[in-house]
């Protein structure tokens, strides 16, 4: 017969510790081995005294007595957060060097003597774009050819970047073009870090590693993340956001989205996600809050912002659509363009640019297919394939989808989850393989193939 609700029940005894209903699972790599500083000696005397009787006082020891007693638990506690500290930022940095230094050392050999230099690769195309905008500041208006034809300008680019650049310059004294690349690898390393908590509590800690490695070094195109570009930044905010929507830190998941709506035009996918966690959140508590609310208003209000503000400096409410399409070629037309460049390279094109893209298009997308489990979580799985979407929808370069997809991470869970359970020798060796050529084919094509990304 079980006992009954209303007797005490004893340290240690079953049914003395029960989980909160509605509680996030606490993170099984994060536990502190040492609960709250409390001895487990002192506890087992404590009882036996208890259970003797009556028990002499035994006086303390005098050097016990020059210790304050909240100083054991204290010290126990910031051990505790050092090591949690090292767990979460330890991975992320030493896949960050090991990538890092592979990606450069291939660039730099592939780098044909005489031609743009290392530092010239990381700031090539949109780049020096970004780098201008820090420096010198937005266009005022529209720009036109001689012939009167509009043109892009760098007006299609959103602020949040360009903001980090010159604060960089500003704290570090260093020029544009070096504040540019260092801001995209301190972004990268927050990403990192950010990426392998979530999917640390999604999956579990080797899943996140390797998921990681996935990330930063074998996905094609993955060198954007180390050059002058706004991925890093993006993903950076992007997994902070879900992260914070997993722990249920609502408003923190909310100026974080609003942020990434300052970076680029893809957080409607985080937005979206953010609203799907947010639903599913009230749907489970029955009842509407105002913190989830206010995430969701604050997330709605990056892109828009910029957007206005670009009709406002121009006179044209339309004005950044004009200006990517002018510019860039990029408007929306359902995957029209995508799917006329699948058939023809499929069918006729013999190049080896557009086949390898063609089949890493097809592999990224069936990827993500693979990752719609009933077990994944639902706003990574809407904030991934939203990615997707808006990706594989515009008709812009196709030589661009593969850098554009490289935030989504949605399609590495498959090969991470996989690889998880494989043995370490066949993880290894098959993490190798595919960063040594995800490397090499982010320098490929920014050194032997003449349109860059």
């Amino acid at each position: 017969m079980p006992p009954s609700s209303s007797a005490p029940r004893l340290p240690g005894q079953p049914g003395a510790h029960r989980s909160v209903p509605g509680a996030a699972d606490p993170d099984p790599g994060d536990t502190d081995p040492i609960p709250d500083g409390t001895s487990t000696a002192a506890s087992a005397g404590s009882a036996k005294s208890a259970a003797d009787g009556p028990a002499t006082r035994v006086p303390a020891p005098a050097a016990a007595s020059s210790v304050p007693a909240a100083a054991a638990p204290s010290a126990s506690r910031l051990a505790g957060r050092l090591r949690r500290l090292d767990r979460a930022v330890r991975p992320a940095l030493a896949v960050y060097a090991l990538t890092a230094i592979v990606h450069l050392v291939l660039l730099s050999a592939m780098t044909a003597p005489g031609g743009p230099g290392l530092r010239n690769r990381l700031l090539a195309w949109d780049g020096g774009l970004y780098v201008g905008i820090a420096a010198d500041g937005y266009a005022d208006a529209l720009t036109y050819t001689p012939q009167g034809q509009l043109t892009g300008n760098n007006l299609a680019f959103f602020p949040l970047y360009p903001l980090l650049i010159r604060a960089l310059h500003g704290l570090t004294g260093l020029d544009h073009d070096l504040a540019a690349v260092v801001g995209a690898h301190l972004a990268l390393i927050a990403t990192l870090i950010v990426v392998h908590r979530l999917l640390a509590r999604l999956y579990g800690r080797r899943t996140a590693t390797i998921g990681i490695v996935l990330l930063a070094g074998a996905q094609p195109m993955a060198v954007s993340f180390f050059m002058a570009y706004s991925e890093s930044l993006f993903l950076a905010l992007a997994a902070g956001t879900l992260l914070a929507a997993h722990h249920r830190a609502w408003l923190t998941a909310g100026v974080l989205a609003l942020l990434t709506g300052l970076t680029r035009p893809a957080a409607a996918a985080v937005v979206l996600a953010l609203v799907v966690a947010v639903v599913l959140h009230l749907r489970r508590e029955r009842r509407i809050t105002w913190r989830p609310v206010a995430a969701v208003a604050l997330g709605c209000v990056g892109t828009p912002a910029y957007l206005w503000w670009v009709g406002q400096r121009t006179g044209h409410l339309d004005a950044w659509f004009t200006l990517q399409k002018a510019g860039w070629g990029t408007h929306w037309d359902g995957g029209a363009a995508f799917f006329a460049f699948l058939g023809r390279t499929l069918a006729h094109s013999d190049g080896w640019i557009p086949v390898s893209t063609a089949v890493l298009l097809l592999a990224l997308l069936c990827a993500t297919v693979l990752a719609w489990r009933r077990d994944a979580w639902p706003p990574l799985v809407v904030y991934g394939t939203g990615i997707v979407i808006l990706t594989l929808g515009q008709s812009n370069y196709y030589h661009s989808k593969l850098r554009l997809l490289i935030p989504a991470v949605i399609f590495l869970v498959p090969a991470a989850r996989a690889l998880a359970r494989a043995h370490r020798r066949t993880t290894v060796i098959v993490l190798t393989a595919a960063t040594l050529f995800g490397c090499w084919y982010g320098a490929y094509m920014l050194t032997v193939w003449q349109h860059a990304i």
